[in-house]
């Protein structure tokens, strides 16, 4: 016989199992990598305590940087050097350094970890890089003057923004072709996908505006100015309803909200505020800040910035990873 007491432990079960499956890993520590392009090294960040914990050497002019999947390695594209380093994210020493093409810039890992999709600017193409032996697999011709790479969250499609020729090319990862560019205003940079994959969000420099294209139309579906000068960078909220847009000129992070792009709020933080990095919960986005040489702490909640730390000189890009 069935007691009335079964239904009440099968619930409490689920909801047990859903907090495990939701819950920070056992150990992982939230560490934030920032690139800085004039002192040829890394500034490594504690989130919880916001305190440095350690400046890594690297290649010349480190750029662009992105973490792992599994959190347990970052990498770093040195564009005056033509190469990548590969940091152990829990060790913070240099394991590796290998070609990456003419002038690395923007990268990302695709979903699995198994591959890095490295943008190079003077080569004017996707340099496609095996993890495993960190080797060059295939160069893909993309547009002029390619500034960064971003991956959709359904692993599906690698987005190039060109800054000369105003457009973003759409990669297929499963068969690495170019499926179709998109003509954008002027001088294309950072881009986000939101958590659906169903829309991608453009930052147009010289334009100061952010369009919106929908997935997999591969259409413009509107462009609207933020009210900055030369927004850079974009990050997209876990429910998809706010982007949070860097400023280089007007030195602030705009909050819009995605469905109308309507301007809910102007957060300053300083000259130069170029690439971004929200925390996995949301709460705090990390904004370089190049003139001043440091990273802006925002807290997403009240809006505000709520710390500055010390980098590296002209810090440039900017990654969190989960390390294990």
């Amino acid at each position: 016989m069935r007691t009335r007491t079964q239904p009440l432990l099968v619930a409490s079960l689920l909801v047990g199992l859903a907090a495990l499956a939701t819950a920070p890993r056992a150990g992982a520590e939230l560490r934030v990598f920032v690139t800085n392009e004039k002192s040829n090294d890394v500034t490594v960040i504690d989130v919880a305590t916001r305190k440095v914990l350690k400046t890594i050497p690297v290649g010349k002019r480190p750029r662009g940087v992105a973490a792992s999947p599994d959190g347990k390695q970052v990498y770093v594209s040195n564009s005056d050097s033509d190469s990548l380093s590969v940091i152990d994210a829990a060790t913070l020493t240099v394991l590796k350094t290998v070609p990456a093409g003419r002038d690395p810039e923007g990268l990302t890992p695709s979903k699995d970890g198994r591959t890095l999709y490295v943008v190079n600017e003077n080569d004017l193409a996707l340099t496609i890089i095996d993890v495993a032996s960190m080797k060059i697999v295939q160069k893909i011709p993309v547009g002029t003057e390619p500034e960064t790479a971003v991956l959709s969250p359904d692993g599906k499609w690698v987005v190039v923004s060109n800054e000369s020729s105003n457009d973003v090319y759409v990669i297929d990862t499963a068969t690495n072709a170019v499926v179709t560019k998109i003509q954008v205003p002027k001088n294309p940079r950072g881009m986000r996908f939101t958590p659906d994959s169903r829309r991608l969000f453009v930052a147009s420099e010289q334009a100061h505006v952010v369009s919106i294209l929908e997935v997999p139309g591969w259409t413009v579906l509107k462009s609207v100015a933020t009210g900055g000068s030369r927004p850079v960078d974009i990050q997209i909220t876990a429910d998809g309803a706010r982007a949070y847009v860097s400023h280089g000129n007007s030195g602030d992070v705009r909050v819009l909200d995605t469905s109308a792009l309507k301007l809910l709020a102007t957060i300053p933080v300083g000259p130069r505020a170029w690439w971004t990095a929200l925390t996995p919960d949301g709460a705090f986005l990390f904004v370089t800040v190049g003139r001043a040489g440091e990273v802006a702490v925002i807290d997403t909640r009240s809006k505000t910035v709520v710390d500055r730390v010390r980098a590296g000189t002209l810090p440039w890009g900017v990654a969190i990873a989960d390390v294990p």
